[in-house]
């Protein structure tokens, strides 16, 4: 039956039930009608009205992070790009040099635009692009954060799933710096500090203080970030999101390398008489109070390195006169002076350990290093290994780890 066939039946319905002697106000049938009229629009409103806040919900998601009067509008914080699909096949074949290859069956490696894992996996990276600078496994096998180079527009962040799809997680930020776990990152927005979850491949859990110009996050110590103050100058602050903004630590260091298990940061500070880089294990419950200071072997400042995954090594640049080598720190024995062993050939790149103790990490001429620690310690000095088909000034990036995994 059609709807005005139904109309119809009813007024035919009404006309029979109602006996009046002068014509009604109201006209029941029509009356009858218009009731289920706009019931049948109140249904229909509604749930209009879900779609459209289910609608909103997921597009809240993928907003703009603290968009508020006076930020730039740009996207800055993109959440579960619902758009994300399998990246095209894999790029041609990279084959590594005739030599055995150094990073084989320990770390996954980045070379160019191809993802290369330790188990011989290859996953293309064409919309991360060619200009990756860290990467890192995300815990639970869950994938892989790629953080990009600086540019012009800011810094990014990829997650790299492992069916080979890839989604941006940040874009414009100034700097980005992911905890030792992967689960936590940390960034400048603006004249902002923020730090946030990464759970499922999102951002959750977003907190977010006003910060001194120039300050910038430089790392974690278990759930405080560590900011440095001025790229120009020593001193840090650390951030614990639930106490307030930053709070100056009066502390001199020139570069926080990483934290150990035990929670203490390795740190270059100015220290000594004269005054000179040394390595100091430093105390985040502590306001960043040194602990240990061990002066002795020249160490470049330029902050490149990093501490093994069990905190007992530390691998920094040394300078040794007209060649620089990369050196191991003893952080066991600092006092009274370190125990330093030459390691190989300068680092020009992230560094990353496994647990067994190695490192991998690629030198000034985009050659991949591979030390042992033990043979290290035996004396057995690193080389590097080059890499073929890189592009020009292309450098391989070893992809850390969660070092409880």
């Amino acid at each position: 039956m059609t709807e005005d066939e139904l109309e119809q039946a009813v007024r035919e319905t009404f006309a029979r039930r109602v006996a009046v002697a002068r014509p009604l106000v109201a006209d029941p049938a029509g009356l009858a009608i218009r009731r289920a009229d706009r019931s049948r629009r109140r249904r229909t409103l509604t749930g209009i009205a879900l779609a459209a806040v289910a609608t909103v919900t997921v597009s809240a998601g993928m907003a703009q992070l603290g968009q508020q009067p006076g930020r730039p509008t740009h996207p800055t914080v993109v959440l579960g790009d619902p758009y994300a699909s399998p990246l095209p096949d894999p790029a041609p074949q990279l084959s590594a040099a005739p030599r055995p290859d150094p990073g084989r069956g320990e770390v996954d490696l980045v070379l160019s635009d191809v993802l290369v894992t330790a188990s011989g996996q290859r996953i293309a990276l064409p919309d991360v692009g060619t200009a990756a600078e860290r990467a890192q496994r995300l815990p639970e096998g869950a994938g892989w954060a790629v953080v990009g180079a600086s540019t012009a527009a800011g810094r990014s962040l990829w997650i790299v799933l492992p069916n080979g799809a890839a989604h941006l997680l940040l874009a414009g930020a100034r700097e980005i710096v992911l905890s030792p776990d992967g689960r936590q990152v940390a960034w400048r927005e603006g004249a902002d500090l923020v730090v946030a979850g990464i759970v499922g491949g999102q951002v959750v859990a977003v907190a977010r203080t006003p910060s001194p110009p120039g300050a910038v996050p430089v790392g974690f110590a278990g759930d405080t970030v560590v900011v440095r103050l001025d790229p120009g100058r020593p001193g840090h602050a650390l951030w614990r999101p639930a106490a307030g903004p930053p709070r100056g630590a009066g502390d001199k260091a020139l570069h926080v390398y990483g934290t150990r298990p035990d929670g203490l940061a390795v740190a270059l500070v100015s220290a000594g008489t004269p005054r000179r880089p040394c390595v100091a294990l430093l105390d985040p419950a502590r306001d960043l109070a040194p602990v240990r200071t061990g002066c002795g072997p020249a160490l470049a400042g330029d902050g490149a390195g990093g501490v093994s995954a069990d905190g007992r090594w530390l691998l920094a640049n040394g300078k040794a006169g007209p060649q620089d080598r990369a050196v191991l720190v003893d952080l066991d024995r600092l006092a009274p002076a370190p125990a330093t062993h030459p390691a190989g050939p300068p680092v020009a790149g992230p560094v990353a350990w496994t647990p067994q103790g190695t490192v991998h990490y690629s030198d000034a001429a985009g050659a991949l290093v591979r030390i042992e620690v033990s043979r290290a310690l035996d004396g057995e000095a690193a080389r590097s290994a080059p890499v073929d088909g890189l592009p020009a000034g292309a450098r391989p990036v070893p992809v850390g780890g969660d070092r409880r995994s």
